[in-house]
């Protein structure tokens, strides 16, 4: 395999995680010049060389050496039981990799004890999954449209999903989580084994969890009186210490944070008790801690 000397070799999703890890990369600076059935997408930085894959083909290319760094679903990696460097967790596109079967064969809820067969694409995950349950199985491999098995070709299916909509529309209940997953940023080990690259995949990776890390947060600005400055700082949540600067006219101060989006509901009333005015709140497109 040809190997150019200082690119890093990217492999970006195709399919429904495209999407969002093109977003992703967009916020982080790194746009993809990418058209309809583009398999090699430009980036507007140097020293990348993308392509896109099927997530399970990445995993394998990572495996290879032939990528250096990639994005997949932590479902087809345990799948291919690759051992590969995970990189970050993006967060994106989570699923539950479930067990479900028609409501009408349950008993109590459970399978019934019986042998039954399991259809899947997931061969791996699914014959330990029937090993860990000590079950009387047969296995059928599927290749997509897994839900439409039951009850005529299969007993049992093991698929991921978002919200269970797919499966109930289909007749099936959940009766056992066998994973979660998301989309998360993988690297061979021999690409963090060298320095010139282990160096550039740092680099991307952080530009990346900026990203994530801005959108969790908002920057949040607010007044307050000198007396009292010090009962403030006590309750906001800063990543580290707020950013404190005195007003003109020694009218008080401007305090200034990066806070976690999820506690504005309760931050905001409880910094108007305190005597906090002109609340500003804006939203970071990157935060490097």
């Amino acid at each position: 395999m040809e190997r150019k000397e200082g690119i890093l070799r990217l492999a970006l999703p195709k399919g429904r995680m495209q999407e969002g890890v093109l977003r992703l990369l967009s916020e982080a600076g790194l746009d993809m010049r990418t058209a309809e059935r583009d398999y090699r997408p430009s980036a507007v930085v140097d020293g990348l060389d993308v392509k896109v894959l099927k997530p399970q083909n990445i995993i394998e290319m990572l495996d290879i050496g032939s990528r250096d760094l990639g994005f997949a679903g932590a479902d087809w990696v345990a799948e291919l039981g690759i051992d590969l460097v995970e990189v970050m967790d993006t967060g994106l596109d989570p699923v539950r990799l479930v067990a479900a079967a028609p409501t009408s064969i349950l008993e109590d809820g459970k399978l019934p004890s019986r042998r039954l067969v399991v259809a899947s694409e997931y061969e791996g995950l699914t014959r330990r999954w029937i090993a860990a349950q000590g079950m009387d199985a047969e296995f059928v491999r599927s290749y997509g449209a897994t839900e439409v098995f039951p009850p005529e070709d299969a007993d049992c299916i093991v698929d991921n999903t978002a919200t269970g909509s797919t499966l109930r529309a289909n007749g099936l209940t959940i009766v056992d989580e066998v994973m979660r997953s998301t989309t998360r940023l993988y690297a061979n080990k021999h690409a963090m084994d060298d320095p010139a690259r282990r160096e550039r995949i740092e680099w991307f990776a952080m530009l990346c969890q900026s990203v994530l890390e801005a959108r969790s947060r908002v920057m949040l600005e607010v007044n307050i009186d000198a007396s009292r400055l010090e009962s403030l700082i006590e309750i906001l949540p800063a990543m580290k210490e707020p950013t404190v600067s005195r007003l003109m006219g020694d009218a008080g101060y401007a305090v200034k944070i990066a806070a976690p989006r999820s506690v504005l509901p309760n931050l905001i009333p409880a910094i108007r008790a305190c005597g906090g005015t002109g609340i500003i709140i804006t939203q970071p497109s990157q935060i490097v801690p």
